[in-house]
């Protein structure tokens, strides 16, 4: 095992804080209903020093959370099919363009509100305002990710949602590892952090989404689902 940079990111950055190096740790392909225990013992205590600060992908988490829909479970519908023509598409790939998830999205929410969200962002974009449709919805909508197998086959035909309780178990794996951990959401346009464990709620925010807001994980199949970041001087 070994501690890596993936390609086109940077190993430090320098923060209000001071100067920070950023270690991508790779693991095999996670599949549901692994230990996230199992994972950081193996993976990260091994070159785990007091002071550092674990960032952990939403989706290994959630995966081994089991928290995962299927195509079967979300069957797109007419509305579903015709509001997903009118979803730009980022370089952080379709998102809600694909009709699954905007079935998922009217699942979770309700038609009204998503058409509601949806009269509200067209007329947002007009004024160049963005990421209307998202903030008006439930988090589980803007954090839903897979259904898309361009870079990660596997993904194709499943959803994986953001992980339940994301504070307590950052908790759990402190209080088992000794490992400080955040949970966020991040693609290489935003960066979300979704969890930490106590001994960093004091830290703002903020100060911590700054470590990796060029998401040093990668989005493609890089297998780097932790980021080990530490203090450097």
């Amino acid at each position: 095992m070994h501690l890596i940079v993936n390609e086109g990111k940077s190993l430090t950055v320098r923060t209000g804080g001071g100067q920070y190096a950023r270690y991508a740790v790779q693991t095999h392909f996670v599949r549901v209903g692994e230990s996230y225990i199992d994972l950081i013992e193996g993976y990260v205590k091994p070159f785990w020093r007091p002071g550092d600060i674990l960032s952990s992908s939403e989706k290994v988490i959630a995966l081994c959370q089991g928290r995962i829909v299927t195509e079967d479970q979300v069957r797109p519908g007419f509305w579903a099919r015709l509001l997903s023509r009118f979803v730009h598409q980022t370089a952080a790939g379709p998102g809600m363009g694909l009709p699954v998830k905007m079935q998922f999205a009217i699942n979770t929410c309700g038609l009204g509100p998503v058409l509601r969200a949806a009269v509200r962002a067209g007329l947002d974009k007009l004024r160049g305002v963005h990421g209307t449709f998202y903030n008006l919805l439930d988090p589980e909508v803007r954090g839903l990710d897979g259904f898309f197998g361009r870079d990660i086959p596997e993904y194709a035909h499943m959803g994986i949602r953001i992980p339940a309780d994301p504070d307590g178990v950052c908790d759990e794996v402190y209080e088992k590892t000794g490992v400080e951990m955040m949970i966020v959401d991040a693609n290489d346009l935003t960066c979300e952090l979704l969890g930490r464990c106590r001994s960093l709620r004091d830290r703002p925010e903020a100060e911590l989404l700054a470590l990796i807001a060029d998401n040093p994980a990668g989005q493609d199949r890089q297998l780097t689902p932790f980021i080990l970041i530490r203090r450097l001087g």
